[in-house]
């Protein structure tokens, strides 16, 4: 008997050597791919292993929660290792981590647990402290405890300051309310710890993924570990026609759910509820409630984009603090909605084309044209309807296929380079325009923001080196380099690593990596210093200029120099654009210095919670404002909507959000200027 339960306990020992060797082995290949097609490879040293290091133990306990300073120091022994792990092939370390980070777990539900067992919050006052920098990790079990106990304290108060703005309504029915937030805040609790313990994948590969990750964020952001269901989700293309909820949504860097956009015509869309930048706080299906908080990824994937899944009820959260709640039922989308289209601007006077390139999507077969084919459909539907200039709006445009922005880029200039690429054996080829002509000679004006990226930032570089186009807006992401997938193992491709293999420079010899594209005329956006940016990215790749000496023919740059000389004066005099400044102030003020410490009071966290809430006003306010611009639709359009509702809908929430963007109406105004210095 003594003998067989040996054996039994040596069981688990022995599948989890066998999983360490098979995680080594990926390891391993992970390490080969990325030494021999990254288009700039790092040394694996000790500087590679403190980075992967610390970047899995943040990303394992980011609110200093879990681990203790003895289980850092325990850990800590690997620091400077992982190298040598790596070239040694020896992945008995992820022993440590993985006992290590289980206990600190069960220690975390034991905390959560004991600590519910009281009242909270109680009669004493605590206060919080808050760093844009980690804390140091707490010395023993009694101070984690102690924090543990504050952090509940707070987001006790938070939840019920969340539930309203009225303040004297909540005091009048704090005791109560404060009984439900405990609760449903401590179920939250322990809803996280259980779900780490638990992750779809299995607790153990959920604990290598992470290494590889961040093993391949080493070299630079864009490169990184793919399974076998990441990389089909990644690559996985909008089908024709599917069922939808017509949202878009993302996380934001509190981990919230954020509504990062609506597809028009669709069920959120017609809810008329639903705005960008919501929070979901809460799915209800099949009579099951999911705080999003809690539930996994997958998860929420699952219910979201499953067929399975019909009617979902939502609990959202507006940025100025209102809670509602909206059923919405999944509705039959078309692909077309995220495709190119286009409008005819005007200002009382001479008519413009505008079109729209959401991305740089490719064809995916004969029968679907690519962005270049449908934005060359859309400027010959202009042409017809005698438009006098045409807005190029780029922004939030993340890029796409480089393909179809050499394309693109070719319909504008009439012959030679366009871009010079550097790839891993450090040679550069230059990619030329090979067909002469232009398919539109006429003014041009491109609007770009720091969501434009890559493929964007590449036709819009062109644009400015050839001065064949003003370009407006606000400084682009800073993304210039490109990224392949390769799978580790040919013969069985279960495991991918998404490396970047190649570097663009503009015809100038200089590169937008790092610093972006610069406008030439800036235009105040909202939340300018906190947008995210290649340059605010851990080991993002520096930017650097080489020196090729192309031959290009330039057009004349002095119509967009005086042209932009006029927009810079009118957006320096504009009311709309100080107003952003202003707004932009009062965030900079609020969330770029750390928070004062925080008593945890009611009316403390109450006023914490609600700080914000006159600025997102503001900022709603500002949003929801018409320009005095008129749009139309092409003539094409127009006859197409006569047989088409849905396609009516869409492009009537189009024109709608056209109306009330002020760098449209500017870009507007340069394109008038544009025709007047160019055609005297």
């Amino acid at each position: 008997m003594k003998k067989l339960i040996a054996i039994t306990c040596m069981l688990p020992v022995a599948l989890a050597a066998q999983n360490h060797e098979k995680a080594c082995d990926i390891f391993s290949k992970v390490n080969f791919v990325l030494q021999e097609a990254h288009i700039k490879p790092k040394p694996v040293d000790d500087s590679l292993s403190v980075y992967v290091f610390n970047t899995v133990m943040n990303g394992l306990d980011e609110d200093r929660m879990l681990f203790i300073q003895e289980d850092v120091d325990k850990l800590s022994k690997h620091k400077y290792l992982i190298d040598n792990y790596i070239k040694n092939k020896d992945c008995s370390f992820f022993n440590d981590f993985i006992s290590i980070y289980k206990t600190a777990l069960a220690r975390n539900k034991e905390n959560v647990t004991a600590i519910s067992s009281q009242q909270l919050p109680g009669a004493a006052v605590d206060t919080l402290y808050f760093s844009k920098s980690h804390f140091p990790y707490h010395k023993d079990a009694a101070r984690i405890r102690k924090f543990i106990r504050k952090k509940l304290i707070h987001d006790i108060f938070e939840d019920i300051a969340k539930q309203s703005k009225n303040r004297d309504s909540l005091r009048l029915n704090l005791v109560k309310l404060a009984k439900a937030s405990q609760s449903k805040i401590v179920e939250l609790y322990l809803c996280r710890a259980n779900t780490r313990l638990n992750p779809p994948g299995g607790f153990e590969n959920s604990m290598y993924n992470r290494f590889f990750s961040a093993f391949c964020s080493y070299y630079d952001p864009h490169s990184t570990y793919l399974n076998n269901d990441e990389k089909t989700s990644f690559m996985s293309s909008i089908s024709t026609e599917n069922y939808s909820l017509g949202l878009i949504v993302s996380k934001n860097d509190n981990e919230e759910i954020i509504v990062e956009d609506i597809v028009p015509g669709g069920p959120a869309y017609k809810s008329n509820k639903i705005s960008k930048g919501d929070q979901i706080i809460t799915l209800i299906s099949q009579g099951k409630e999911y705080s999003v908080n809690c539930a996994t990824s997958e998860m929420i994937s699952n219910i979201v984009l499953s067929d399975d899944y019909k009617k979902i009820g939502f609990t959202l959260r507006k940025n100025d603090g209102t809670v509602y709640s909206v059923m919405l039922e999944k509705a039959i989308m078309k692909a077309e909605d995220h495709s190119v289209y286009s409008f005819i601007l005007s200002d009382r006077g001479e008519k413009v084309g505008y079109i729209k390139v959401p991305s740089f999507y490719s064809a995916a077969d004969n029968s679907i044209r690519g962005c270049a084919d449908d934005v060359a459909k859309e400027i010959t539907k202009l042409k017809k309807d005698n438009v006098n200039g045409i807005i190029l709006d780029l922004q939030y445009n993340g890029g796409g296929s480089m393909e179809e922005a050499i394309k693109l880029s070719g319909m504008f200039i009439d012959y030679g380079p366009l871009a010079i690429v550097s790839d891993t054996r450090h040679s550069f080829t230059t990619i030329k325009d090979q067909n002469r002509g232009t398919f539109y000679n006429g003014p041009l004006v491109v609007i770009v923001n720091n969501f434009s990226a890559s493929a964007s930032e590449f036709f819009a570089g062109i644009m400015q080196d050839y001065n064949r186009a003003l370009v407006a807006g606000s400084t682009t992401l800073g993304k210039a380099t490109m990224q392949t997938i390769i799978p580790l193992d040919e013969k069985n491709p279960k495991d991918f690593v998404k490396v970047t293999i190649d570097k663009f420079y503009r015809v100038t010899g200089k590169s937008s990596q790092y610093t972006g594209i610069k406008p030439d005329v800036v235009m105040p956006v909202f939340l300018e210093k906190l947008m995210p940016r290649e340059s605010t990215m851990p080991n993002a790749m520096a930017n650097d200029s080489i020196n090729m000496n192309l031959r290009y023919k330039q057009l004349s740059r002095t119509p967009l120099l005086q042209a932009a000389e006029l927009s810079k004066k009118r957006i320096k005099n504009n009311s709309d654009f100080a107003k952003v400044e202003d707004i932009n102030n009062q965030i900079d003020n609020l969330m770029l210095k750390d928070k004062k410490p925080l008593l945890l009071t009611f009316d403390a966290v109450f006023e914490d919670v609600h700080s914000m809430d006159s600025v997102w006003k503001s900022i709603n306010e500002a949003s929801e404002k018409e320009q005095p611009l008129t749009v139309d639709n092409t003539s094409f359009a127009s006859e197409v909507m006569m047989y088409d509702s849905y396609l009516k809908s869409t492009m009537e929430h189009k024109i709608n959000a056209l109306k009330k963007d002020p760098y449209i109406y500017e870009s507007l105004k340069i394109l008038y200027d544009l025709n007047k210095l160019t055609n005297p």
